[in-house]
């Protein structure tokens, strides 16, 4: 509901109005106006916020999973944060690297294509001090790695790259492969430099080293899953995936679980006076004919009918028939 004008507001806008200070136009315009927003077509919008935000949540399950990971391959406290997920041109993101880098061309299979993770140098020089035994600080200068150097990262790296099965598979079933680690930004050219790309950024604190790990996925290489890419698909995908795997769970407990299985030879009924007086040899008569079926009860519930016998030298009973009251 708009703003209600008092009778002293309405005397004064009239009296604006008569006087010329105000013009009737002037306060139609604005009503009529549309709002138009600018379309660039040179950065087309193709990721939705909605799959942005689905991307932060994968990578902040992968970012917890690397932090463990982190912590006891390197020894050392390690903290992963997701800052954000945002769509850029890949022009942008290759526009801001500088020498020397540390690139992963990722397979990102099966879907077509590669994505690109960027290892900040800094922290490259932290985890390699830390795996020959050294406290993992920082250099004073930055310099191009050596050949052992890049075999460490490399290994480090498939070990990180091998880790985005598990945050993805809600979505689908990765199989990413290290293709190639360049460490000169020029030779990463891996799509047209105006095409969109996913960036998502996680920040990394490795002891007293800070730094970034940037992962380039290009829309090109997601396409054929973008449909799955929402919560509202990947919480039903999970929901469902649970509750087929619990029934699985009690399905394979009930399997295994033990139940008492009693066969009744008969009933009848006794005074206390009789029982007492019970002595060795004495005969109790059952409800029973000899030649009759014998209730056989799986916990207390009537379920089979058999005849006893004899089975490897222990007393058995063999069942004859099968008790199908839907009420028991």
């Amino acid at each position: 509901m708009g703003e209600v004008l008092s009778q002293n507001e309405i005397d004064e806008l009239l009296k604006a109005l008569n006087t010329g200070e105000i013009d009737l136009k002037d306060i139609q315009e604005p009503s009529q106006q549309k709002h138009i927003k600018n379309y660039d077509f040179a950065r087309p919008s193709k990721f939705a916020k909605e799959q942005l935000r689905t991307l932060e949540i994968i990578f902040d399950n992968y970012s917890r999973i690397i932090s463990t990971y982190l912590s006891g391959y390197l020894r050392t406290a390690t903290q992963v944060d997701v800052i954000n997920a945002e769509a850029v041109t890949y022009y942008e993101f290759s526009n801001s690297l500088s020498n020397p880098v540390i690139l992963s061309i990722v397979d990102f299979a099966p879907l077509k294509g590669s994505i690109v993770l960027d290892l900040s140098p800094n922290l490259g020089y932290s985890i390699i001090d830390r795996i020959l035994g050294g406290r993992g600080s920082m250099i004073d200068k930055i310099r191009e790695f050596t050949e052992i150097e890049r075999i460490l990262l490399e290994r480090i790296v498939t070990q990180l790259i091998g880790l985005l099965k598990e945050p993805w598979e809600n979505v689908i079933d990765l199989n990413p492969r290290l293709e190639k680690i360049e460490t000169n930004s020029q030779f990463a050219q891996i799509i047209s430099p105006n095409e969109m790309i996913a960036l998502v950024t996680l920040n990394i604190k490795l002891g007293e080293v800070e730094g970034m790990i940037n992962i380039c996925i290009p829309h090109l290489v997601i396409e054929p899953i973008m449909d799955r890419l929402n919560t509202k698909y990947w919480f039903a995908v999970v929901e469902q995936e649970d509750k087929s795997a619990y029934k699985k769970f009690l399905e394979k407990r009930l399997e295994v679980a033990k139940i008492p299985v009693v066969t009744v030879l008969g009933r009848t009924h006794i005074t206390v006076e009789e029982f007492v007086d019970l002595q060795v040899g004495d005969v109790i008569k059952l409800d029973s004919y000899i030649n009759s079926d014998l209730e056989v009860l799986a916990g207390n519930l009537l379920k089979f009918y058999g005849k006893p016998g004899i089975h490897r030298k222990q007393n058995a009973v063999q069942i004859t028939s099968i008790e199908r009251r839907e009420d028991i």
